[in-house]
């Protein structure tokens, strides 16, 4: 079977591309090699998704998506894909089991962050450690909150955190950042924010919460437990150092930036027929309302491409 619109990855980009795909009327099919949602299947809460229920959760959000593509007639497959093949008109996705053809493709395989490594991390993600301050910041509310990173992203960050924490430090590997003279200027001028330098954090600790955390100076070795104000009882670790878009698949086949499919305002790649969606792209925000917007758009314009070219 040859389907129309072919998604690589389950996430919100791909889901909201196979919602418009299929109510389109193109046969869709959906690959996930994982659970469904990305990133947001292990939000607890979802408090800035326009129209989001009080008690919306990533799960809850996710399934809906998935209900509503499949409503409409789009496929979902639990499959790995392992090779591409964008050289004909016809694409091709090949799998260690199986074999899948579309006239055109949306890659919507996402990113995830750069862990830091430490022991307790994965546990403690969603539970005092985060990844993302526009979806957590208000969570921290008059807490203290650390920031792990020196970059331009970690930087901007804490100062938005400011808005919301009220202190924030950060804690970087160097004894000056990496980010932009312009950016960390800002930085010092806030009252807000303190700095940890030379430092890394070896060790996160909590039963089911963040409750202390373990930072070792790169210096003089010297290690020592940070807790939370007694008065405050709870406070957060927010990292940024990083993200690991998932394109590695489409090296050397489609264009990229630091490992970044790079597409133009309407989700197309530099190969015909082939589009991306969602946090794998060159962007600016890294959100689910941009993944959903991202998706839509790719699907239109699979659309308008299968309608002009078969």
């Amino acid at each position: 079977m040859i389907y129309d619109v072919a998604i690589i990855g389950g996430g919100p980009a791909g889901l909201a591309a196979g919602l418009y795909a299929a109510r389109a009327k193109l046969s869709t099919i959906i690959i996930e090699k994982g659970a469904d949602g990305g990133q947001i299947a292990t939000t607890d809460e979802v408090e800035n998704y326009p129209g989001a229920m009080e008690d919306a959760t990533g799960p809850k959000l996710v399934a809906r998506m998935l209900e509503q593509a499949k409503t409409f007639g789009a496929s979902r497959v639990s499959d790995e894909i392992t090779e591409v093949d964008f050289s004909d008109k016809i694409k091709v996705l090949k799998s260690a089991k199986e074999e899948y053809k579309a006239r055109a493709v949306i890659i919507a395989t996402g990113a995830v962050p750069r862990l830091i490594g430490a022991p307790g991390e994965k546990e403690l993600t969603g539970r005092g450690v985060s990844y993302c301050a526009t979806c957590d910041a208000a969570f921290f509310q008059d807490l203290e909150v650390y920031v792990m990173g020196g970059g331009d992203t970690a930087v901007e960050e804490a100062i938005y955190l400011t808005k919301f924490a009220k202190k924030v430090t950060i804690i970087h590997r160097r004894d000056e950042l990496r980010a932009a003279k312009s950016i960390q200027e800002k930085a010092f001028k806030n009252e807000k924010i303190e700095f940890m330098w030379d430092t890394v954090i070896t060790e996160i600790k909590g039963d089911g919460m963040l409750e202390s955390f373990v930072v070792k100076n790169l210096k003089t070795e010297e290690e020592r437990e940070i807790f939370p104000d007694e008065e405050d009882g709870a406070f957060g670790i927010f990292v940024f150092i990083g993200y690991l878009p998932a394109t590695e698949l489409f090296k050397d086949i489609i264009h990229m930036e630091r490992d970044y499919i790079v597409t133009d305002e309407n989700m197309k790649t530099n190969i015909p027929g082939v589009f991306a969606a969602g946090d794998n792209r060159v962007k600016s925000l890294r959100q689910v309302v941009t993944a959903t917007s991202d998706g839509a758009i790719a699907a239109v314009q699979a659309e308008k491409y299968i309608e002009d070219n078969f």
